[in-house]
């Protein structure tokens, strides 16, 4: 089975909603989420404590399970504001 991974990260987002987007991304068959540290060299009391968040699901995720994912990120950027996203490697 082929994953793919990427990261997501909402600037100035707080740990806790970090928290709950990967809650609410795991219960989406076949995904799998991973907080990553924030890799800043300097504290910024203003900055979340959370880098990005990891998402993982196989290649193969049906349509179904690809739109409530797309749903999910969407519905944090409305009140949020956008996300970046970068590709993670695969290890």
């Amino acid at each position: 089975m082929t994953l793919q991974q990427y990261d997501i990260q909402y600037p100035e987002l707080p740990l806790a909603v970090y928290c709950e987007i990967a809650a609410h991304l795991c219960q989406v068959e076949g995904v799998q989420t991973e907080l990553l540290p924030q890799d800043a060299q300097e504290f910024d009391y203003m900055q979340s404590q959370v880098g990005w968040l990891r998402v993982r699901h196989p290649d193969s995720l049906d349509q179904a399970n690809q739109d409530q994912l797309k749903k999910i990120l969407d519905f944090y950027a409305e009140r949020f504001g956008a996300w970046s996203r970068r590709t993670a490697d695969l290890n």
